[in-house]
């Protein structure tokens, strides 16, 4: 397996395919998955003669399962260590859900020549914690009650996340693939649980507005309005308010796990931005 060690000692498993010689495309998973989440746009921008580049955040996947770090800032510094040792330059980093809040902060402080957009897709940015200057976010009730079905039974909770909300398919009429919920399962299960529950309040309680400000490349905001997890009014509609060069498209009917349920819908767009 491809392995870095971070400064602070941590094994990051990382996968890097494509032509090195090629700009390279860098994907950022969300809670509590790993690098096989982007499976669909892996391959789509393989075939494209992309350099595609993913790593699984520490704790989660195959990465080192340490007790310490399991926060916003660790997880940015994880995914600098990555493109520092590929030395990934002009990249397009793309974010999902936890992941376009760890691309909003990178993307904010990384080098000048490391990035040359960004994409933030289903995003937790600004910040999805209730507090008094978001009073539209979720009270932390919500994540509390994250926290506690996970200590009590992970296992069920994450299989209960993936063939409801996630993907939409408790909607009605939706159609469910048993495949694709036990791939959501696998990937949260072979995380660390004491990583998958510190990151509740990574994922909800860092406030990015500041990083979002920061943001100087042309920054794609993709978003289903039927998003139950990430709700699109507090999230990707303040977001686009924050960016100097933001392009917002909101698909209509699409679930937080839309990268999956709408693969080539989303890898159209991710094309056409990235070749734009």
């Amino acid at each position: 397996m491809s392995i870095l060690t971070t400064a602070d000692g941590v094994e990051i498993f990382y996968k890097d395919w494509g032509p090195k010689g090629a700009q390279p495309i860098v994907f950022h998973h969300g809670w509590p998955l790993s690098s096989d989440d982007w499976d669909a746009q892996l391959l789509f921008f393989l075939a494209k003669g992309y350099r595609v580049v993913a790593h699984d955040r520490r704790g989660h996947g195959r990465s080192a399962q340490v007790s310490e770090g399991n926060d916003m800032d660790h997880y940015v510094a994880d995914a600098a260590a990555v493109a520092d040792h590929l030395d990934l330059k002009n990249a397009v980093h793309v974010g999902h859900s936890t992941g376009g809040g760890e691309v909003a902060r990178y993307v904010a402080k990384a080098a000048p020549g490391r990035v040359a957009k960004a994409v933030l897709i289903s995003a937790v940015p600004p910040i999805m914690l209730q507090t008094p200057a978001n009073p539209g976010g979720l009270p932390l009730s919500v994540f509390d009650g994250f926290r506690a079905q996970l200590a009590q039974n992970r296992a069920q909770f994450y299989l209960d996340l993936a063939s409801g909300p996630f993907y939409g398919f408790n909607r009605t009429g939706a159609a469910v693939f048993e495949g694709t919920i036990r791939n959501w399962w696998r990937q949260g299960m072979m995380g660390s649980a004491q990583a998958h529950y510190e990151g509740i309040k990574a994922f909800s309680e860092t406030d990015f507005t500041e990083d979002l400000k920061a943001i100087t490349v042309p920054t794609l905001v993709l978003h289903g309005d039927d998003d139950q997890i990430v709700p699109i009014a507090d999230a990707s509609l303040l977001t686009i308010k924050l960016l100097k060069q933001g392009t917002l498209k909101v698909f209509p009917g699409y679930p937080h796990g839309m990268c999956t349920t709408h693969a080539d819908a989303i890898n159209a767009e991710l094309l056409a931005f990235v070749e734009g």
